[in-house]
């Protein structure tokens, strides 16, 4: 699929009113420290464009899980605007009670609205609200492709009735890379999908299937499928009440002539531990009481070699329990061989960035995805609603 929608760089923002909705939602400790900003300077290539180009720069998030209406001690960005600041090289004003305005901005100038999520209207797209908001600005920049599966007043609602609406750099750059991977990309196309629970990507197995050239499943979702496939798995974690929808995915994998790679050896122990004993053994030799936690070395080299010879890669989870040293090469393996792979690679969910962390390769992936859940959503093949927002708006 091709996404259409117009973008920041392409406008002429100079003195013009632009309101960018980004995702600063961070984490703090217990006295209010941000612990991670990773979120916040993701947003600084847009801020500094527009106030770079002359632009009366309005930016909100949410933060938290806040009760509409009230603004808890919990629930400021005040630490936002001071690390925004500090990012930016200025000061950045916080501005309560922002939707009816009465605060004034010049161009060349930044502000940062209160949490968006405090709005009475916020969570249920209200249309006054989001007429509201778009009353004050010339120009809304959604950037916030984390909250994109939302439909949310300042994330849908808005992008309607403001004058303009256009896609931020970060936006626009999880739109170029989805659409690069989905919408005629190069093949083979492998998509790599582990977790712990078929269940909970059943949606996401099923889209891919009718897509991809290989689909690699890892973790629990594996041990399903080798279930299905008819091999003992001893007390792995799986789930054989999904056992014919399995057999669905593999089945309109194979009517496409694609495939579902299992793996032709595990490594397994009888407890989940960093003290538990990891044993090498055949998908064909797992005993009663073995737990299979990652894919043997065969399997891992195997896999390696179809991701060599890949055109396109996406990649949405482990296929083992990387976080403990012995049960984390069949991991390592395949994130090293998407490393060193020539196909444009796209990468998100929370474990695989972790995983992609821990190997140190994310300068060797083509594009990691800020949003777990709608990255999840796009896979799923669902419509984002902030993203149809803004096609809706394409041309107009």
């Amino acid at each position: 699929m091709t996404l259409q929608v117009k973008k920041l760089a392409e406008l002429d923002i100079r003195g013009k009113r632009v309101f960018v909705r980004a995702d600063l939602n961070v984490p703090q400790d217990d006295a209010g420290n941000i612990t991670e900003d990773s979120r916040i300077r993701a947003s600084i290539p847009t801020l500094r464009y527009c106030l770079e180009h002359g632009a009366a720069v309005m930016v909100t998030s949410h933060l938290g899980r806040p009760s509409e209406g009230t603004l808890g001690a919990d629930d400021t960005l005040a630490p936002v605007a001071v690390r925004l600041g500090q990012l930016l090289g200025e000061p950045v004003k916080l501005v309560a009670d922002w939707v009816d305005g009465g605060f004034t901005v010049e161009p060349g100038q930044i502000v940062l609205l209160e949490n968006c999520r405090c709005n009475v209207g916020e969570k249920k797209d209200d249309e006054a609200l989001a007429k509201k908001m778009a009353a004050l600005c010339d120009i809304y920049v959604n950037d916030a492709f984390g909250t994109a599966h939302r439909a949310e007043a300042s994330t849908h609602g808005i992008a309607h009735f403001a004058p303009v609406a256009c896609a931020g750099m970060l936006m626009s750059a999880e739109i170029d890379a989805l659409s690069r991977a989905f919408s005629n990309p190069r093949r083979p196309l492998i998509a790599i999908v582990g977790g712990a629970k078929v269940s909970s990507k059943l949606t996401i197995l099923k889209s891919l299937a009718d897509k991809v050239d290989q689909l690699i499943v890892g973790g629990g979702i594996a041990n399903t499928f080798l279930l299905a496939s008819g091999k003992r798995i001893g007390a792995s974690l799986a789930e054989p009440d999904l056992l014919e929808e399995a057999h669905a995915v593999m089945g309109a994998m194979r009517a496409r002539g694609a495939q579902v790679p299992l793996p032709e050896d595990v490594v397994v122990a009888d407890e989940v531990s960093a003290l538990a004993r990891a044993n090498t053994v055949s998908a064909d030799a797992v005993g009663a009481n073995d737990r299979i936690l990652d894919i043997g070395p065969k399997s891992a080299a195997r896999l390696a070699e179809i991701v060599a010879q890949a055109g396109t890669i996406v990649w949405n989870g482990p296929v083992g329990v990387f976080e403990h040293a012995q049960f984390a090469e069949g991991t390592k393996v395949l994130a090293l061989a998407i490393a060193r792979s020539p196909a444009f690679s796209i990468a998100g969910g929370g474990d695989t960035l972790a995983a992609i962390a821990k190997f140190d390769i994310g300068q060797d992936v083509g594009y990691i995805s800020t949003g777990g859940g709608a990255f999840l959503e796009f896979l799923e093949g669902k419509t984002l609603p902030a993203i149809a927002a803004l096609e809706a708006r394409f041309g107009n």
